[in-house]
């Protein structure tokens, strides 16, 4: 496997773990409480809330630099 299959791997994850996690925010603000027992993974609501935007914004970041990387082709050898 190459290094551009294993990142578009990478890549790819991050896309469909990115839609999940913004489909588990609530638009009211209650996020993780609306699904009863996965709130009692941690010891508050809030707590939930925050952990789900700081995955949230890694994925977010880590989407968006890798799409740069692989539309900016960085990492193909350059012909010649």
């Amino acid at each position: 496997m190459t290094v551009v299959s294993i990142i578009k791997v990478i890549w790819a994850v991050s896309a469909i773990g990115l839609s999940v996690l913004v489909l588990l925010h609530s638009p009211k603000g209650d996020g993780l409480g609306a699904l009863g027992g996965q709130a009692q993974l941690f010891t508050s609501t809030k707590s939930a809330e925050t952990t789900l935007n700081r995955v949230t914004w890694t994925l977010t970041a880590l989407f968006m630099g890798l799409t740069v990387v692989l539309s900016a082709g960085w990492l193909t050898l350059p012909a010649g």
